[in-house]
């Protein structure tokens, strides 16, 4: 008796469990195929804004600075950090953003006085635009302040030392600097520019005040009892239960300007190891035993902030010569401090 055309059922389940099999193979690699597609192109960026600071040199003889601090003429005793305008903002005419930069007035502060010190009106078109050209794809490429556009990359201020001051710091990038490749002696391989760290998120408690997702990747602590220029410390860092929240605390999550040159958006540093789990911390300087009317420290922004990223097992980061590579989580955290310092004569070596 001849055998009935088709599959019988035990054949068939057979065939799907094997294409189930298949696939189950498959998709991981898709879609490691897509994050090494979304690193490369995360590098891309980063190779953009590190030829944009190369060209910046080559017109002006030196970097631009992390962030602008300086009096506002019409009203002295205007705290002279809210100017803040970033390395990323001074960079714009260098890497094909000449029509935004037009759109920029760099003269004015970035927060204007008034009530909530509001960002100046003249502003206000530039600084909200998202360009992506500073945002990671690995990462969330979303808004996390309604007036302003994010940045995932951020220069380097150094290692962190002098309790995460943003002044003549021993990197390339600090509060109006003007560094010249004759002043990095460490050498411009051997010395960070640029890194990313990732798009943070309000942190928020419940009705008892229990944490409700702070992870060390997407939030920060903030050290409320900050009479600057004390320095910040481990101690006080690790004691604060205070996180950011701009419902709570008025703390802007990490990474939420590109125009602003503080720790908390376009400059990181060193003192922790790449994809630290340690939260990162800031703090702001609520005093200025400067007499007034200058008043160059107050709330100036102190901080350790780590570089942090999306891509499985390190962050990309560029040196001060333009070369960009890929950074593992591994690496020695004595390697990685070597690599933020401009002249500590070291030479760094992975």
């Amino acid at each position: 008796m001849r055998k009935p055309a088709g599959f019988t059922l035990v054949e068939l389940l057979v065939v799907i469990a094997i294409i189930g099999a298949l696939i189950a193979l498959l998709l991981p690699a898709v879609q490691a195929a897509r994050e090494s597609a979304r690193r490369a192109q995360c590098l891309n960026n980063l190779k953009q804004t590190s030829l944009a600071l190369q060209n910046h040199h080559a017109a002006k003889n030196a970097f631009p600075s992390a962030a602008m601090s300086k009096s506002y003429p019409p009203d002295e005793r205007h705290p002279h950090s809210f100017y803040r305008w970033s390395a990323l903002a001074q960079l714009l005419p260098y890497m094909e953003q000449q029509s935004l930069h037009n759109l920029l007035d760099l003269s004015l502060p970035l927060y204007m006085p008034g009530g909530g010190y509001p960002i100046s009106a003249p502003n206000k078109p530039a600084v909200v635009q998202m360009l992506p050209v500073f945002l990671c794809p690995s990462d969330l490429q979303e808004r996390v302040k309604p007036e302003t556009g994010p940045t995932n990359y951020a220069v380097c201020g150094g290692s962190g030392s002098g309790g995460g001051t943003p002044f003549d710091t021993d990197g390339v990038f600090y509060v109006n600097s003007a560094t010249t490749f004759g002043e990095i002696t460490d050498g411009s391989s051997n010395t960070m520019a640029v890194s990313e760290s990732l798009i943070g998120a309000d942190t928020v408690r419940d009705g008892e005040g229990a944490l409700n997702g702070a992870t060390p990747e997407r939030s920060y602590k903030f050290v409320l009892s900050f009479a600057g220029p004390t320095d910040l410390s481990d101690f006080k860092c690790n004691g604060s239960m205070n996180f950011n929240s701009s419902a709570s605390t008025g703390n802007d999550p990490r990474g939420f300007a590109w125009a602003s040159g503080e720790y908390r958006s376009a400059t990181y540093n060193h003192y922790y190891p790449p994809n630290s789990q340690h939260y990162d911390c800031a703090a702001s300087a609520t005093s200025d035993p400067t007499p007034p009317p200058a008043q160059p420290i107050l709330y100036s922004a102190y901080g350790w902030r780590a570089a942090r990223s999306a891509h499985p097992g390190g962050v990309n980061g560029s040196t001060a010569d333009g070369a960009c590579r890929f950074y593992n989580d591994g690496v020695d955290p004595v390697v990685w401090k070597a690599l933020a310092t401009r002249a500590s004569d070291e030479v760094a070596a992975e």
